[in-house]
């Protein structure tokens, strides 16, 4: 079974997460964060699932029920949308990552499930658990942690493995001021990538205990992987085993769309010739809800008012309406009306911009109403005062900033 943590906010996504969770942003034209998880769950071969929510659940578990309702329990599949509720005492939050499995344990034996994998639901990457869980079973470990190799001087914002020449893990520091090398590589630490796979009872018994230790934070990365570290078998599985890759030659991609800066920059690599991750491979599909929406259109040819798009990525039922796109990004429904240029921008769903408008760097949050001739990308003071302006110079505009502008 493969248990899906998706109850965080993901703050630093700032008022992209105002109105739902993480998982729940969009990303890729199409898709939400949480569907890499759980298509890499089902690719994999896995087909009992659970997904506990809590943050603004709403979107979320709207986009479960639309897109993943198609698991059948007489084929011995099932989805549980597990929010956090009233379980084992009055307070209804889950306290930590751990106690979001423990107040769920009966809904897991009712599956008698022999193994568990536990999966965050915020990251993007293509991996097949399955080698990940024969490493598991043929080691002997009590926790397998997926891990990916970042360098030393990045690694201090991770969960940081030290481990010896056999992949056992001897330490697991939770973002150490001075992460421990690889043994193979000075200028690199292995980094938890939020991905463990136990045995289910034993599991079970060291939630138990976790769930009765009132010091406890009762979550996986602080509580209870440490302790295992420290008293069990914990190996480390590298995610350049199990990696999907876009060409045999590629390196393994993994990205925490954590930060605006970090969610812009992924979602624009998609637009590249060539992009690192491969969304158009029929052989790992990501799966998603799907709306029934008409092609997109692109109307108008004279030689101030075409519309056409440059290295961009366009979704069903979108309009460009004698306007141009330049190596952007557009989700479903989002209409571009004339004389405008889109240049290096994320639009999400059911955009609608005016006419002479001129964005560059700028996401632009689901449902946007943008004013004809506004202008966003060209004068750094300016955009800092209207909107959300990061590091890297990229714009967040919302539906709030917009009318705070036109009052």
């Amino acid at each position: 079974m493969a248990y899906v943590l998706a109850g965080g906010r993901g703050s630093r996504l700032m008022e992209l997460t105002d109105q739902r969770a993480k998982p729940a942003v969009f990303f890729g034209g199409k898709n939400r964060i949480i569907d890499f998880a759980l298509s890499n769950a089902l690719n994999s071969g896995i087909r009992r699932i659970g997904v506990a929510t809590q943050y603004k659940a709403h979107s979320l578990i709207r986009h479960l029920q639309n897109g993943w309702s198609f698991f059948r329990s007489e084929r011995n599949e099932s989805m549980d949308i597990l929010p956090a509720s009233q379980r084992n005492s009055e307070d209804n939050w889950y306290m930590g990552t751990a106690d979001a499995v423990f107040q769920n344990l009966d809904i897991i034996e009712s599956h008698a499930p022999r193994y568990m994998v536990v999966l965050a639901g915020d990251h993007i990457y293509k991996m097949d658990y399955e080698l990940m869980l024969r490493q598991h079973v043929d080691s002997g470990a009590d926790v397998t942690v997926g891990c990916i190799e970042v360098p030393r001087a990045e690694a201090s914002g991770f969960g940081v493995m030290h481990v010896d020449e056999n992949e056992r893990i001897i330490a697991f520091l939770e973002k150490p001021a001075d992460p421990p090398a690889m043994p193979s590589n000075p200028d690199a630490a292995l980094a938890s990538m939020g991905i463990y796979v136990f045995e289910t009872q034993f599991l079970f018994d060291r939630l138990h205990e976790d769930a009765a230790d009132p010091d406890s934070d009762h979550d996986f990365g602080r509580n209870i992987i440490p302790k295992i570290v420290a008293h069990g078998n914990a190996v480390a599985h590298h995610f350049g085993k199990s990696a999907i890759r876009s060409e045999a030659r590629s390196e393994a991609y993994w990205r925490d769309v954590g930060t605006l800066d970090a969610y812009f920059e992924a979602n624009l690599d998609l637009t590249n010739i060539v992009p690192d991750l491969n969304l158009y491979d029929r052989e790992w599909p990501i799966w998603t809800a799907m709306e029934m929406t008409a092609p997109a259109k692109f109307v108008h040819d004279s030689p101030d008012r075409r519309g056409q798009a440059v290295s961009s990525l366009v979704s069903g039922d979108c309009i460009i309406s004698g306007a141009l796109l330049d190596q952007s990004l557009l989700f479903t429904g989002v209409r571009v009306n004339s004389y405008s240029h889109i240049n290096r921008s994320v639009i999400l769903p059911r955009v609608e911009i005016g006419r002479s408008v001129r964005l560059t760097n700028v996401i632009v949050d689901r449902g946007v109403r943008i004013p004809s001739g506004l202008v966003v990308g060209e004068d750094p003071v300016l955009d800092a005062s209207r909107f959300r302006y990061t590091e890297k110079g990229v714009c967040l505009i919302t539906q709030t900033m917009i009318d705070r502008i036109a009052a």
